[in-house]
């Protein structure tokens, strides 16, 4: 007898494509699941959360897992256990995709641990799946029961040829100037991801409403499979009384102290006299029925309330600024004496030490994606240790904050990079932050840019990048350019514009709100674009284009083409050849499938010497010319000889010398270096030479000189 399926299906017209959301025959034992499915590209969310809430947490324990299968496009791990290992950095940035959106919608009452996993089974190489995942999460975290304020819907929107494009597959993506990826409900937006290539405010903006409105349909999709199939909704604590009680009195102990202790300006200062009056409090109200955490949560709900009030009463902010006022900036450029780039960023209380190191085709990262293998030449990695925020912490490898902040700062300054052809380094740039108090991910994109012009780098034109922030209640708001650490944390928007004096590219965006209006989205971009222009300026000061020659601690990368069918040559049986070129120059050789060769070395006299090897190893013997070869082999009727690296030829007894020779011995052994003439090449390739056609030129007489 076979199972039966409590099969519920909705299928949508997106796009010219169907999209298509199933749930109940996979993964029943899940609170909720769904398969969504795009093209022949198909990814499994599932939603599981524990039925109490754990004691004590002032936080929502809430768990994004994205994960590809390399079984999805017909792939065999590598490496040695042959088996999907730890996430990759693509999965990674994925996860946070899917998290940033739906984190906002839960209930706020809502404190069970929660866990989304979205699992790529197949991929057809033409729809990307991470817009599929979020559809599939969104999905089914609606059917859960669970107190989720969705459904949000997703797309991704290209911009080609002056017009929008909503969802484009992978291959049409590579001429798009926008990759902008977006998220949101019915009534707006609470992400945005993207790469741009210097296009103004109002295309980006743009380019937010027609993702918006184009992922409307998906949203519909989802209510009417909820409205088919959903699971009843899961009962809310209620507030107790004891609770609006205990507020009141964590609110009269402290609002005046904490009130003063957010006049205090320096963030260490302030922190320890926030922390003392927390201290304090606890140590007042705590007891038997009352427990120092819930104490915390609610002094954390009164310091969010000073915080944002007093920005609405006076529009000056903790450190004493006005809404569009950016901190006080630092630039200072070549601040490590061995390093290829370095330039130190300071804005305000956040602090990056960035350095750029150039390398060769052989550093580039091999990246083995689902798509296939290919190779990155330009890499950015941000580092965020604890001492950065004065605090003690494990110095452990890169987290998803670390790889996102490295991703965005990444996306901002790839557009203005030179190309390969141009410019043939592979480029490494670390960003070590050392303060920080906000936006450490923009001082990164700040100090790049200074980095990479420090190193030679021809960037296009410098980029920064600014932090913008939101505080809103009813209809009432105000948007902050710069925002401090406590700004972000208890404000409701979190708004990184990057960009150049032309226009953006990049933008992150999360809300922590439902949604923003676009008329708050497009004063956030405008504001924002007043902030980069005036920190460009402050760079300026620093520096304003990039150095004319690479640093001298960096290689220099000389560039020769050969021709195709000179390639084997070159490389040798094995790379044989190729490797003798190595040592014996001690220069760095790549080429690739097209003929291009890059020799790379920091002494330029290494390089020369690799560069005439390989010359002498593509050339073609000329007639007439004469070269320096050695005695391979001696054989009755002459000798050959090795010359111009792979070139032999033969030189006839006859030829070795004036005069009649009896034997090859006479005149050259084996290993004896020489000098020959080329006095013919036959129809077959075969070279002729001559000995003593060069001895007879070295006895002529020099051009007006007597005989």
């Amino acid at each position: 007898m076979s199972v039966k399926f409590n099969v519920f299906r909705k299928e949508i017209d997106w796009g010219g494509r169907k999209l298509t959301l199933e749930t109940g025959k996979i993964a029943r034992q899940a609170d909720a699941a769904v398969m969504a499915t795009l093209g022949e590209t198909v990814v499994l969310a599932t939603v599981v959360a524990k039925k109490e809430a754990t004691p004590g947490l002032d936080f929502f324990p809430l768990t994004v897992t994205y994960q590809e299968k390399n079984f999805a496009s017909g792939r065999i791990p590598g490496g040695f256990f042959r088996r999907e290992g730890k996430p990759t950095e693509k999965e990674v940035l994925v996860s946070r995709l899917i998290d940033r959106p739906i984190r906002p919608l839960f209930a706020d009452t809502f404190k069970n641990e929660t866990q989304v996993v979205c699992t790529l089974l197949s991929h057809d190489k033409v729809n990307s799946p991470d817009i599929l995942a979020l559809v599939a999460a969104s999905a089914a975290l609606t059917l859960s029961g669970i107190p989720f304020q969705g459904p949000i819907g997703a797309a991704r929107v290209g911009y080609i040829d002056g017009d929008y494009v909503l969802n484009p597959d992978m291959n049409l993506m590579n001429t798009s100037s926008m990759d902008l990826v977006l998220a949101g409900t019915q009534e707006g937006v609470l992400m945005v991801e993207s790469e741009i290539n210097e296009l103004s405010e109002e295309v980006v903006l743009g380019a937010v409403t027609f993702g918006h409105q184009q992922f409307q349909p998906v949203i519909d999709a989802i209510i009417e499979l909820a409205e088919a199939c959903a699971k009843e909704p899961w009962a809310l604590p209620e507030v107790q009384q004891k609770e609006i009680d205990l507020r009141k009195k964590v609110e009269t102990a402290v609002k005046k102290e904490m009130t003063e202790a957010y006049k205090i300006i320096e963030k260490q200062s302030r922190v320890e006299r926030i922390n003392a009056v927390k201290a304090q409090v606890v140590e007042k109200l705590s007891g038997d029925d009352v427990s120092a955490d819930e104490i915390t949560k609610h002094f954390k709900s009164i310091e969010c309330d000073i915080v944002r009030g007093n920005i609405f009463k006076t529009d000056k902010r903790i450190d004493g600024r006005g809404l569009k006022d950016v901190r006080p900036i630092s630039c200072e450029v070549d601040i490590l004496p061995r390093t290829h780039g370095s330039a130190l960023f300071t804005r305000g209380e956040t602090q990056a030490i960035v350095v750029a190191t150039l390398g060769t085709g052989q550093d580039e990262q091999i990246i083995d994606a689902l798509e296939g293998e290919y190779k990155e030449a330009f890499m950015l990695h941000y580092n965020f240790p604890a001492f950065s925020v004065g605090e003690v912490g494990r110095m452990m490898g890169p987290g998803r904050r670390e790889i996102g902040h490295g991703k965005l700062a990444w996306r901002a300054v790839h557009p203005l990079l030179p190309t390969k052809e141009a410019f043939p380094y592979t480029i490494r740039v670390v960003s070590e932050i050392t303060e920080s108090n906000g936006s450490s991910s923009m001082a990164t994109v700040c100090g790049t840019s200074l980095a990479l012009m420090d190193a030679g780098v021809p960037l296009k034109t410098p980029i920064a990048g600014i932090a913008m922030g939101l505080i809103k209640d009813g209809k009432e708001y105000r948007v902050l350019s710069d925002i401090l650490g406590d700004e972000d944390h208890l404000g409701d928007m979190d708004f990184k514009v990057a960009g150049t004096k032309d226009g953006i590219t990049a933008l992150q965006m999360d809300i922590k709100i439902t949604s923003i209006t676009p008329q708050i989205m497009k004063e956030a971009l405008e504001q924002a674009r007043e902030g980069r222009l005036h920190i460009l300026d402050k760079m300026s000061q620093a520096m304003t284009v990039s150095r004319a020659e690479v640093n001298p601690n960096a290689p220099r990368i000389f560039t020769i083409k050969v021709p195709k069918d000179k390639i084997r040559e070159v490389i040798g049986t094995g790379g044989k050849v190729i490797r003798d070129i190595v040592e014996k120059s001690g220069a760095k050789v790549d080429i690739d499938d097209e003929g291009n060769v890059n020799v790379a070395a920091v002494d330029t006299a290494a390089a020369n010497i690799a560069l005439e090897m390989i010359r002498n190893i593509v050339a073609v013997p000329e007639i007439g010319k004469i070269y320096k070869g050695k005695v391979a082999k001696v054989v009755e009727f002459g000798a050959f000889i090795d010359f111009m690296g792979n070139a032999s030829g033969l030189v006839h007894i006859s030829e070795l010398a004036a005069g009649r020779t009896k034997q090859v011995t006479d005149v050259v052994k084996e290993g004896d270096e020489v000098t020959v003439k080329v006095i013919g090449i036959d129809d077959r390739g075969k070279v002729k030479l001559s000995m003593k056609a060069v001895s007879a030129e070295s006895d002529q007489p020099s051009k007006g000189e007597d005989a």
